[in-house]
């Protein structure tokens, strides 16, 4: 995952590793690692979401039939439109969630509590707290990127009833210039309404990750950080899952309003007004079974990867307390 030069700075200077450097490099890198695995199941998902399905002609049919589509139209490339920005996006995106997180959670919540794994009410509440506070500035800070992402995921699926006919994007560089010129901060910051209220999906999935984390720990009779690999994977698994099912209309909504450009929230009440009259209810969790698929072991893979990445460095810094 680090390339030499890396390990070799922070083996050469372990004082000067701070917890939220770790922090910020087992969050990159975890998620460049679940975004690369899941990469054809988002683009199935983001194809799902913003199909129209008021015309005879629906194109993508449920999470095989998508798959099979686009191989057969596309190639196995066609499975991984949208992975450049997606892991450009990624690498500020983890840094800054893992690093406001946990920065949250140390200034609100006394350290020995969070060691012991000990669980109150007040502790579920700087979760959630911490997470919204860590996901609003995810969004402010990338939102441009997410654009990118879902308009190059959908770009070449011609003759899907797609709201707006793209010309491609040859890169990301590209499409931010193309869109900052030719849309504005319009363009730029569409859909950033829904990814505001979309941060209740972290404060929800980070409370209740860490709640389980402190279930397993009590019932162990161990530390948090004593979990192992199979238990840091359930909770993150269960988590995310609670989490992805509550909060997922959000993000068909944001999808549309990334392809339509029409701002952070002029046009929303419109998406949904439109999705409605697509299909009612049903319509704001199109491919919600593909998400479910694809979140649930990327969030194991992002939080396990994350938990042990993070654990490597710190004990950089510490090699006695290991011993």
């Amino acid at each position: 995952i680090f390339d030499n030069a890396l390990f070799s700075t922070l083996r050469a200077n372990p004082s000067k590793i701070r917890v939220e450097m770790a922090n910020a490099i087992a969050g990159a890198s975890a998620g460049a690692i679940a975004a690369t695995m899941v990469c054809p199941l988002d683009v199935v998902k983001t194809r799902l979401q913003c199909q129209s399905y008021t015309g005879e002609f629906i194109k993508y049919r449920g999470t095989l039939g998508t798959l099979s589509t686009v191989i057969k139209e596309e190639g196995v490339r066609g499975l991984y439109r949208g992975l450049t920005p997606t892991l450009v996006a990624l690498l500020p995106n983890w840094m800054i969630y893992f690093t406001v997180y946990e920065g949250m959670k140390k200034i609100w919540l006394p350290r020995a509590a969070t060691e012991r794994g000990e669980i109150s009410h007040s502790t579920s509440v700087v979760h959630m707290f911490s997470a919204a506070a860590a996901g609003a500035a995810t969004v402010l800070a990338t939102n441009p990127l997410w654009v990118v992402k879902t308009r190059m995921q959908v770009q070449s699926a011609s003759g899907g009833g797609f709201a707006k006919v793209l010309k491609p994007y040859t890169g990301v560089a590209n499409a931010i210039q193309r869109i900052a010129v030719e849309e504005g901060a319009r363009g730029l910051y569409a859909g950033m309404g829904p990814s505001l209220f979309g941060v209740a999906h972290v404060a929800i999935q980070f409370p209740v990750y860490e709640r389980v984390k402190g279930e397993l720990a009590q019932r162990g009779g161990k530390a948090v950080a004593e979990l192992g690999p199979v238990e840091l994977v359930a909770a993150s698994a269960l988590s995310k899952m609670v989490a992805s099912t509550i909060t997922y209309p959000h993000e068909v909504v944001r999808a549309r309003m990334h392809i339509l450009g029409i701002g952070p929230f002029n046009g929303m009440r419109g998406v949904i007004q439109g999705l409605i009259k697509e299909g009612g209810v049903h319509s704001f969790y199109r491919g919600c079974g593909t998400n479910l698929v694809r979140t649930t072991p990327a969030a194991a893979i992002t939080l396990l990867s994350f938990e042990l990445i993070n654990r490597s460095i710190l004990e950089l810094r510490n090699p006695c307390k290991q011993a």
